[in-house]
């Protein structure tokens, strides 16, 4: 009861008028929304839709302004408070993502998903060899191109000169 009294007694005071109407103190109240907010994902949000790039960029943030609540004088607890709480939510948040996505998470929670994944593996090598298959018969194509085609010229200029005999032949009878 004596605490209260005392903590009353401070907030009457003009010290305690001018730090409840100060930035140090709405400051951090307003920022107290993005740790609730992560607070919030952890208890409802699947671990698919974690950002593995934002959570860990939010709770270094965190980190770094947890340090200037700590050194700004007079010290900002609440603000301390706030950017600890939000560091925190944070890294529970990348090792759920971490978990999910590399420790065999999703394969225990979506074992369809894992056949789709395979699936859709499956069918982009049946692709890769269709293509590779392709090329392959484009490429012998044009080798046999290559080779025939001056084959048939050397029978052309035969079957030219073999009707250019015949014309003298004949046109000389």
């Amino acid at each position: 009861m004596a605490t209260f009294n005392r903590f009353t007694h401070w907030l009457k005071s003009p010290e305690g008028r001018q730090y409840f109407f100060s930035t140090h103190f709405w400051g951090p109240v307003a920022n107290w929304g993005l740790p609730l907010a992560a607070i919030a994902d952890v208890i409802n949000k699947d671990e698919e839709v974690i950002s593995g790039v934002m959570s860990p960029t939010l709770a270094a943030y965190s980190g770094i302004f947890m340090r200037f609540a700590w050194q700004v004088q007079p010290r900002n607890y609440l603000l301390f408070a706030c950017h600890m709480t939000n560091s925190a939510a944070q890294s529970v948040q990348c090792v759920r993502w971490f978990n999910y996505w590399y420790m065999g998470g999703r394969e225990r929670k979506r074992p369809e998903l894992v056949a789709a994944d395979a699936a859709a593996a499956a069918a982009e090598k049946v692709q890769d060899a269709a293509k590779n298959l392709q090329e392959a018969a484009v490429d012998h194509a044009a080798a046999v191109r290559d080779i025939s085609l001056p084959a048939a010229q050397a029978n052309l200029e035969k079957a030219r000169e073999a009707v250019v005999d015949l014309v003298k032949k004949e046109g000389g009878k």
